[in-house]
């Protein structure tokens, strides 16, 4: 059993050798779900898999086994709140055997862009806050080197006097029940990325004009869809997601960038490298019906022209400046289809960082001074495209 608390959700996953039946009821008073298991004995082995509660949790109070009847056992979750609960199951995949995944959501989710602008306008007088949401307007579309409209059915936005802010979403790679790729002395892509994505949101925000938003501050699992909606939600202007890369041969060197493709992978190792992280959801987890509904909502299976050529901008100004940190796998970027980057309406990008399969790359991936060297040549190809090719951009005025 495994616990994965995060600010949008908290996750038990068990994992066991063979599939079992599992039905739920989700009770009021006092809340709390219970989970009945059939295969299963709530034993004295069993309640020592328990895995401790943290006092912070913002969902779950406690939890128990209770036996119901011979094989058949209940898993009680004592909640501090109301939440949506998902219970799914997962056939084994990768290093996992079957897997019972138990999600708990609140009951209302929380607003991103709440939260950018709670971080902007901590200290101002309470009513601040509301006021300003309810004035801001719907990002634009990015303009081209001339200064054009690139979505022309959006409508113009009304001038103002106050600075453009450019909200960057950096996207950490991976996480919770997805390790991501795992170097030959065990450091783990999901805690590699996490680190860069970090500083990389230090960087952005302290620099005027400028705002950054994580899509996962910790470690647990984000589904591929919500990582685009996170992004969108929060009216991000760029995208960045950050891996490490690995392939089977250990020589395998250097940073790559990619952005997405309508037709299909530039290369072979481009179309390898989507496959595998498009499995992320199938690793990390997520139940298959409520993502399609989040896809639907989301996504498109195309983007737009006028994104890819943004995406292609940005992408040669990051591997621009991240040539002068190390070598570049590819010294033009590379196009494929991951679904990561599919947001129709922002420049994305996905920076592998280096190959955490090369023994000598993996050393100073884990090194944080690589780690700051990374997230600075990051952060300045950003700001060379927002300075050369965006200056007229979308972006809010908060």
């Amino acid at each position: 059993m495994r616990v994965w608390p995060a600010p949008d959700y908290t996750r038990i996953a068990l994992e066991l050798d063979s599939p079992l039946k599992a039905n739920q009821r989700l009770l009021t008073d006092p809340p709390r779900l219970v989970i009945e298991m059939e295969g299963i004995e709530a034993d004295a082995n069993l309640r020592r898999m328990l895995p401790r509660i943290s006092a912070d949790d913002p969902y779950i109070a406690a939890a128990q086994w209770i036996a119901h009847r011979p094989r058949v056992s209940r898993l009680v979750i004592e909640l501090k709140t109301g939440v949506v609960p998902q219970v799914f199951l997962l056939a084994p995949v990768a290093a996992y055997r079957h897997r019972l995944v138990i999600d708990l959501y609140p009951s209302a989710r929380d607003d991103p862009l709440r939260g950018l602008l709670d971080e902007r306008t901590r200290g101002q007088s309470p009513q601040a806050a509301p006021d300003r949401l309810a004035d801001m307007p719907r990002n634009q579309g990015h303009a081209d080197s001339g200064g054009r409209s690139s979505s022309a059915s959006r409508a113009p936005q009304k001038p103002s006097a106050s600075p453009r802010i450019f909200t960057v979403a950096i996207d950490a790679g991976h996480g919770g029940e997805d390790p991501g790729a795992i170097g030959r002395n065990g450091t783990r892509e999901k805690d590699v990325v996490l680190a860069i994505a970090q500083l990389l949101h230090a960087r952005i925000s302290a620099e005027p004009g400028m705002r950054g938003f994580l899509t996962r501050t910790g470690d647990y699992f984000v589904p591929l869809g919500q990582r685009v909606g996170k992004a969108r939600r929060a009216r991000a202007d760029l995208f960045v997601s950050i891996h490490a890369d690995a392939f089977i041969e250990p020589h395998a060197r250097g940073a790559s960038v990619y952005l997405l493709s309508e037709r299909g992978a530039s290369s072979s190792s481009a179309r390898w490298l989507a496959d595998r992280e498009n499995g992320a959801d199938q690793i990390g987890g997520v139940n298959l019906a409520q993502r399609d509904r989040e896809l639907r909502k989301v996504l498109l299976d195309l983007s737009t022209t006028a994104q890819i050529r943004d995406s292609s901008k940005l992408a040669g100004e990051v591997l621009g400046a991240l040539e002068t940190v190390g070598s570049l796998h590819k010294s033009q970027a590379e196009q494929a289809a991951f679904a990561v980057l599919k947001a129709p309406d922002i420049p994305s990008i996905l920076v592998e960082t280096a190959f955490i399969s090369n023994p000598d790359e993996e050393r100073r991936l884990g090194d944080p001074a690589h780690q700051a060297k990374l997230a600075d040549a990051i952060f300045s190809g950003i700001r060379n495209y927002l300075t050369r090719h965006a200056a007229a951009a979308r972006g809010s005025t908060i």
